[in-house]
């Protein structure tokens, strides 16, 4: 397994060090591997303990914006830097259990060989640690969305995700479009499958989403998402013979 990691960060210096000792260590069978933090404008001590990090840690990266530019920015910032084909993004809360890297991986390699346009496995957390509201803010949020989108995808809200760098780098950006990832890829052609995948209680921060502002960008981001669908065109493309 070749693979970059990707975590997204604003104002998380309490979870850096832990986060980063756990993927090592679920990487400890990989090939070749690389963690790549991009800190989105942190007013914390995120910097500091991220050049920390750098010190003890070989295989870490760090990517800096000066000011907040939003988590899917981030993400982008990440997979246009990383080295190798295969991306796996993270929440930098710890919520996300970076074991599970390598389980997404080997599925997605096992159902390539049956889906040639598999362009991503999509990390599922049927099973979360979150308050009672926000467990069900989110589940209208899925469905609504679902539902509109035709995605097939349970959760697309969870940062665990393995995919391709090249593909990723295709799909049009915009603020918010890492919930948006699976109706994208579909909307491009590929494929995404959704894996259970484990999440655990945030242990130190605090969320950086509220429900309210999540709900009216979310309409917004749909609708959007929406009219690029209705666009999109997909020609099947045949390469003429020399001389014809």
């Amino acid at each position: 397994m070749k693979i970059s990691i990707v975590v997204p960060v604003h104002n998380e210096a309490d979870n850096i060090l832990s986060l980063i000792e756990e993927i090592v260590k679920a990487m400890s069978q990989a090939q070749a591997y690389e963690i790549i933090y991009v800190d989105d404008g942190s007013s914390d001590n995120t910097a500091a303990v991220l050049q920390q990090a750098l010190q003890q840690v070989k295989a870490l990266r760090v990517f800096r914006h000066e000011q907040s530019c939003g988590q899917s920015t981030a993400i982008h910032t990440g997979v246009k830097a990383a080295n190798y084909s295969y991306i796996a993004t993270l929440d930098g809360d710890g919520q996300n259990d970076p074991a599970d890297i390598s389980r997404l991986y080997e599925v997605f390699v096992q159902q390539s060989s049956n889906l040639s346009n598999l362009w991503m496995v999509a990390g599922w957390r049927n099973k979360r640690h979150d308050s009672a509201w926000r467990l069900f803010s989110s589940k209208v949020a899925n469905t609504v969305r679902a539902r509109l989108l035709g995605d097939n995808t349970p959760d697309t809200g969870c940062g665990l995700k393995v995919f391709l760098r090249d593909k990723f780098l295709q799909l049009p950006y915009f603020d918010h479009m890492h919930r948006f990832l699976p109706a994208l890829i579909l909307r491009a052609g590929g494929q995404v499958i959704s894996e259970p995948v484990n999440h655990r209680p945030r242990m130190a921060g605090y969320s950086k989403y509220g429900t309210l502002d999540r709900l009216w960008v979310g309409i917004t981001d749909v609708l959007g998402v929406i009219w690029l669908k209705q666009r999109a065109k997909l020609p099947v493309i045949k390469e003429s013979e020399n001389g014809y």
